[in-house]
């Protein structure tokens, strides 16, 4: 048998959810779903916000160094 299944009532010999695991996880089916969303939201705008904010950065107080000189070889 697979590893964390053993004897347990919640599954059948197909490892196919049974009613009374599906009736157990009822209540709680919504509330999980709405979570779900509202966390998958907030990671898609702070990472929607993050993106728009550096992209208006001109980046024109930055110094950039010259070229270093190569020595002659001779």
């Amino acid at each position: 048998m697979a590893a964390g299944f053993g004897s347990s009532s919640y599954y059948d010999r197909r490892f196919r959810q049974s009613p009374a695991l599906i009736r157990a996880r009822r209540p709680y089916l919504f509330k999980n779903a709405v979570v779900g969303s509202a966390i998958t939201a907030f990671a898609i705008g702070v990472y929607a916000y993050t993106i728009s904010v550096i992209g208006q950065d001109e980046f024109e107080d930055v110094k950039v160094p010259s070229a270093p000189t190569q020595p002659e070889k001779k």
